[in-house]
Parts: C-alpha cells; sequence; structure tokens
C-alpha cells in the first residue's frame, strides 16, 4: 500500500507521518518546503494546490493533514475541493484530518460543537470552514473519510494506544472530558488508513 501524507511537516501531518514510518508503511511526504522535514521520507515538495492528478494516481491512499493559518481559514475548503477534484474517477482514498466543531453535542443531532455558548469566537472560522469541507466531502463521489478529533486536541500529549471511536457526536469520557492528544490520533488515523472501516463516513477519536 502507497501512502501520500499532505501537510506532513504540520502539527498532525508529523505525528502521522511518524506513525506511518513505525508500522514500515511505504510513505511519501507532500509538503511546500522539504528542509522542514525532520526524518528520512521520499517526499513531493509542492504546493497543495499545485498538486496534480499524476501526482496524486499512484498512491492507494491520500492523508490530507492540511492546515490553514489563521486569517486564510478558507483554504481548508478550498484545499478539500482541489483534492475531490483530482481524485474524482480514481480508486485513491482521501482521508482527511477534520475538526471538532462539525461534531454533534445531543443526541438528536441538532447542536454542534461550533454552535454552543463556549465555542471560542477565535475559531469559529476555523471550524465553519472544516465543517464545510466535510459537506463537499458527503456531496462528492470519492472514496472519501473525515476524522474528528475531541474538543482539546493536545499537540503535547503522550502516545498512549488506548482511545475509543465515535461517529457524529463529541466523545466526553467519564470524567467529562473530550480530549485526544495529536499522537493517539495519529495512531487511529493509520489504523483506518490499514484497516479501511469507514469508507465515505467521518468518525471522532477521544480518550476513554
Amino acid at each position: 500500500m502507497k501512502i501520500a501524507i499532505i501537510g506532513a511537516t504540520g502539527k498532525a501531518g508529523q505525528k502521522i507521518t511518524q506513525e506511518a514510518l513505525l508500522r514500515k508503511l511505504d510513505a511519501t511526504a507532500i509538503v511546500r518546503d522539504a528542509k522542514k522535514l525532520t526524518f528520512a521520507i521520499p517526499t513531493i515538495e509542492k504546493d497543495v494546490l499545485s498538486l496534480t492528478v499524476q501526482d496524486l494516481a499512484p498512491f492507494d491512499v491520500v492523508i490530507n493533514a492540511f492546515g490553514a493559518p489563521f486569517g486564510q481559514e478558507e483554504q481548508h475548503v478550498v484545499v478539500g475541493r482541489h483534492l475531490i477534484s483530482l481524485l474524482h474517477g480514481l480508486t485513491t482514498r482521501l482521508i482527511v484530518v477534520g475538526g471538532a466543531g462539525s461534531l454533534f453535542v445531543d443526541s438528536a443531532k441538532t447542536l454542534k460543537v461550533i454552535d454552543t455558548p463556549d465555542f471560542p469566537a477565535e475559531f469559529v472560522a476555523t471550524a465553519s470552514n472544516q465543517a464545510k469541507n466535510l459537506e463537499d466531502l458527503q456531496a462528492s463521489t470519492i472514496n472519501w473519510t473525515f476524522i474528528s478529533p475531541s474538543a482539546f486536541f493536545d499537540v503535547d500529549g503522550p502516545r498512549t494506544g488506548s482511545f475509543i471511536l465515535g461517529k457524529d457526536n463529541l466523545l466526553v469520557n467519564a470524567a467529562g472530558t473530550s480530549y485526544i492528544s495529536y499522537a493517539d490520533f495519529a495512531i487511529a488515523m493509520i489504523d483506518e488508513v490499514q484497516n479501511t472501516t469507514h469508507i465515505k463516513q467521518r468518525f471522532t477519536v477521544g480518550t476513554k
């Protein structure tokens, strides 16, 4: 299996790439600046919006770990649509590092995290554009999976290998915490790459 990781030098991308290499997968990093890579890996040095069908067609799975900077949050949608257009008609699978904002907090699925009173205003644009990316995937014909972290997505958290999966609702553990480390999220991501469990679905990851 050949996988490509877009944004392999980013916070999520690094952890996902490290997990893929730990499992000795045939992985390629797609990055704008190869000098930022801190590990040896085959590389395509290109801006994501410059990628072509020919770049992605050789891969069985493409992981989109692109992170839009503050002030350019619409790039989540722009990049997402570009990748959907490239993968249309291919068997290549797209797995997206999504956000928690589009998860529901009630069993009736009427209230999303982004619409709750305590949702931080500074993250509304990111969450809204990630949610739109999910909608675009749901309307597409490509083979996609969208993985949402829990509310507290901890870049410095440990790699424990202990977590649970959900679907469209925010996971909250017995202690009342919605939490996942980047390292454990990466484990769930590469598990999904290898097991192909959630085709054309969104799922979420949280601590027990």
